[in-house]
């Protein structure tokens, strides 16, 4: 059973910054891929970024620049969000695609005032 476990979420104006942390029970290093989503109330869960197996990033256009997704650790990863804005309030989940099953941690939620 592979369990994920975010934390780091909270309510933050906007400007602040927020450090999201995905632990694994497994390693994810060199996955197919290993990544960072969000969904906000009334709208479908949306990629922020991910990790390809090559260690390519890949970000949502809306955060790039103000977002980092890096690795911690072989079994551990984080999402920097820098700039926060009030549409980044959403709940926000780290998932991992090992190509022959997907997971999902259950999610932190962020909050931005304005």
């Amino acid at each position: 059973q592979v369990h994920l476990v975010e934390s780091g979420g909270g309510l933050v104006r906007a400007g602040d910054s927020l450090r999201l942390s995905c632990a694994a029970s497994i390693s994810i290093f060199g996955i197919k891929s290993r990544g960072w989503y969000r969904q906000a109330p009334g709208k479908e869960r949306e990629l922020v970024a991910v990790i390809g197996s090559d260690g390519s990033t890949n970000y949502a256009d809306s955060v790039k620049g103000r977002f980092t997704i890096a690795s911690a650790s072989a079994n551990s990863m984080y999402l920097q969000m820098n700039s926060l804005k009030p549409e980044d309030t959403a709940v926000y989940y780290c998932g991992i695609d090992l190509m022959f099953a997907k997971y999902w941690g259950n999610g932190t939620q962020v909050t931005v005032s304005s």
